[in-house]
């Protein structure tokens, strides 16, 4: 039976900074949706959810982090929560 082995993929600091850079200038480009900050911060606090109910602790402390990371893009990130605040502030 023959054995297929993988090819070693490594990537350096440089290429994995670039890879942010590309991401982040890409998600600055497209347009947002309405509801988006909604949908992240409704997804991170399932994940935090589920991960607080898992057993492992390796699983737990992932899906906490992941869940947390997306609850802090809601707030933060393009088109987040601060700026619907403060859009709303201005109204009331």
């Amino acid at each position: 039976m023959p054995t297929h082995s993988l090819p070693e993929v490594s990537i350096s600091a440089r290429d994995a900074g670039s890879m942010v850079r590309q991401l982040k200038s890409f998600d600055d480009q497209r347009p947002g949706f309405p509801g988006e900050h909604l949908i992240v911060l409704s997804l991170g606090a399932l994940l935090m959810v589920a991960g607080m109910r898992s057993r492992t602790v390796l699983r737990r402390g992932i899906l906490t982090a992941v869940g947390t990371a997306l609850i802090g893009r809601a707030a933060s990130g393009k088109d987040g929560i601060a700026r619907v605040a403060r859009v709303v502030k201005r109204l009331s």
